[in-house]
């Protein structure tokens, strides 16, 4: 399946550092919340999926400001988790992230797909192969 998402918010304003009884706790902020809802109401109703998943995001942020793309993953699969999509973002066996083009306000295309029993021992020999050479 494939989902055109809002881009996330950054990693950096997604939680909230506060105190409660004296204790230090980290919470979703209010920028958090606010966007695990508006995801929820882009994919709406939806089948969860169950099994090992394979992921592919192209992230399109909405301006020139530098980011990492390892940033916005959090607020991201943590939002689909939120609306269903899949029982846990623990899941994702694949999970690969390409920086699209600026557009107007910013977006995320998200693959989802079904992770293919041999493709993780498939690239493990792959990898081992490479390393030997």
């Amino acid at each position: 399946s494939c989902l055109t998402l809002p881009f996330p918010p950054a990693l950096n304003s997604y939680y909230r550092h506060v105190v409660v009884r004296g204790q230090p706790r980290t919470l979703i902020s209010a920028d958090g919340r606010e966007y695990r809802e508006r995801v929820k109401r882009v994919v709406g109703p939806v089948a969860t999926l169950r099994g090992r998943l394979a992921v592919c995001v192209l992230a399109c942020p909405p301006d020139r400001r530098a980011r990492d793309l390892d940033g916005m993953h959090k607020a991201l699969l943590d939002a689909l988790t939120h609306a269903g999509v899949w029982a846990d973002d623990s899941q994702i066996d694949a999970l690969v992230t390409l920086r699209g083009e600026r557009v107007q306000g910013g977006s995320v295309v998200v693959r989802i797909e079904p992770m293919q029993a041999d493709a993780l021992a498939m690239f493990a020999r792959e990898m081992g192969q490479e390393r030997a050479a």
